[in-house]
């Protein structure tokens, strides 16, 4: 699709050097995804006006996508011919042909819910241990994980990848189970040698590991899938005294990111930051969608101003199919939301599952990927979340910078950033009932756009 270069005129923008300004839009009637759309003048009577100041600047971006699972890495490579999943990927992680430009990736260390069974990458029979971690193994991985994320490396070198598990080995539980249960307190070094051991092993594989979580939703004790209980005091003293100071000990620049949960519990994650022996050793403070509200990031991040904020979980799925209601939802809480309050990097969860809103053993029963491929014919449909991101994602380079953009405006969220070759992106999406028209006003820069009701658009000079 070529993009459609729009000119304001000078007398009516008032600007004799107004940069040409382009424009991207999204509507819930899906009659426009992420289609070239124009822009005018500024209206006399708009609802309203986003002032963007390029000179206050705030976090550095690292980029959006969404989790390779081992689901997801299965279904690219088998539910499609070759050239179709080289195409797909190409799409994905690469700008080409207006491609998304995904440029994070999130993998699990061992199984999750979107895995076809379940594992770890040291498991022993019941009653046995492995304290020296001789079966470790990543030979459940080299399947098909490491080559999908291999694939995306090699289109997009500057991804990057973090990884979290569901679950340490059963026998270094309570439960002497993947499912449920809490860490020993005499396997808390095991556990941090296990995560080291998987950091060393997939940098050989080609994988750099770029950051760490402890362990995913560490409140919560799935019934039927991988799960692990980690209160603050737990991960506290595992960050504090086995895993940041093995790291370290190694030579290792892999970060570790606390908390990975859900946004309503934001004492937890300051509850473990209190304890300034752990502290030192995290980098950043990582968010979950499903429960609370997107404001916590801010929260915590006032009392640790110097840790990073990132977003690395939450799904569509079938219990949200209206575009009208969730592709505004989706915009005010991830894209322009998570990124409002800090996030350096904003994640989906599965990149890609199929029909049945699977493979899955166990977990969400209709969670839905960015794409869903059709193993039987291979066909790719893009999602809502596909387009929410891509708003972003193809235009938000890795190591932009979010910069201010004030303005209440009835029904709009609105987000901007300039790029490390200068460009200005501004994101605004509308979900009011009715039409919205607004200016946006920068240095040296006025336009005018009317954006529908539940849509979404990209503008960029």
């Amino acid at each position: 699709m070529k993009t459609l270069l729009l000119t304001l005129v000078a007398a009516a923008a008032g600007l004799a050097n107004a940069a040409p300004v382009r424009a991207w839009l999204t509507t819930p009637d899906q009659q426009h995804l992420l289609a070239p759309s124009s822009v005018s003048a500024p209206a006399p009577r708009a609802d309203g006006v986003i002032r963007v100041d390029p000179k206050r600047q705030y976090q550095r971006i690292a980029g959006f996508g969404a989790a390779i699972t081992e689901a997801s890495a299965w279904l690219i490579r088998h539910g499609m011919k070759p050239a179709e999943r080289d195409a797909l990927m190409k799409e994905l992680f690469t700008r080409e042909g207006n491609g998304l430009g995904f440029e994070l990736t999130r993998l699990t260390i061992g199984a999750s819910d979107f895995s076809r069974r379940h594992y770890s990458l040291d498991d022993m029979p019941p009653g046995q241990t492995d304290p020296e971690l001789r079966h470790f193994s990543l030979d459940a991985e080299r399947a098909d994980v490491i080559p999908a994320v291999k694939q995306a490396l090699a289109l997009n070198p500057r991804l990057q990848v973090m990884a979290s598990p569901w679950s340490a080995p059963g026998w270094m539980k309570t439960t002497d189970s993947l499912v449920q249960g809490q860490l020993r307190p005499e396997f808390y070094g095991a556990f941090a040698r296990y995560m080291v051991r998987y950091v060393e092993a997939m940098g050989a594989e080609g994988v750099p590991i770029f950051a760490l979580t402890l362990q995913n939703e560490p409140h919560f004790e799935p019934p039927d899938y991988p799960g692990m209980r980690m209160p603050p005091r737990t991960r506290a003293a595992v960050v504090g005294q086995h895993l940041g100071p093995l790291l370290k000990a190694k030579g290792l620049n892999t970060q570790i990111l606390e908390w990975d949960h859900n946004w309503d519990e934001p004492w937890s994650p300051l509850s473990m930051l209190s304890d300034a022996t752990a502290r030192k050793y995290v980098s950043g403070v990582a968010w979950h969608c499903y429960a609370g509200d997107v404001s916590a990031q801010s929260q915590v991040a006032q009392h640790y101003p110097e840790l990073d904020v990132w977003f690395t979980e939450c799904s569509g799925g079938e219990w949200k199919t209206q575009w009208a209601e969730t592709l505004p939802w989706l915009m005010r809480h991830l894209v322009i939301g998570s990124t409002r309050h800090g996030a350096r990097g904003v994640l989906m969860w599965n990149l890609a599952l199929d029909p049945k809103f699977g493979p899955h053993l166990g977990g969400c029963k209709d969670c839905r990927g960015v794409v869903t491929i059709d193993p039987a014919t291979g066909q790719v449909t893009r999602n809502m979340e596909y387009y929410a991101f891509g708003h972003a994602s193809r235009f938000v380079h890795q190591g932009a910078r979010r910069v201010d953009s004030a303005g209440e405006v009835p029904g709009l969220d609105h987000v901007a950033f300039t790029n490390p070759d200068g460009s200005t992106v501004v994101v605004v999406s509308n979900s009011a009932a009715q039409p919205r028209r607004f200016t946006v006003q920068a240095p040296g820069q006025r336009v005018g756009y009317t954006l529908p009701a539940g849509s979404v658009v990209t503008l960029v000079w």
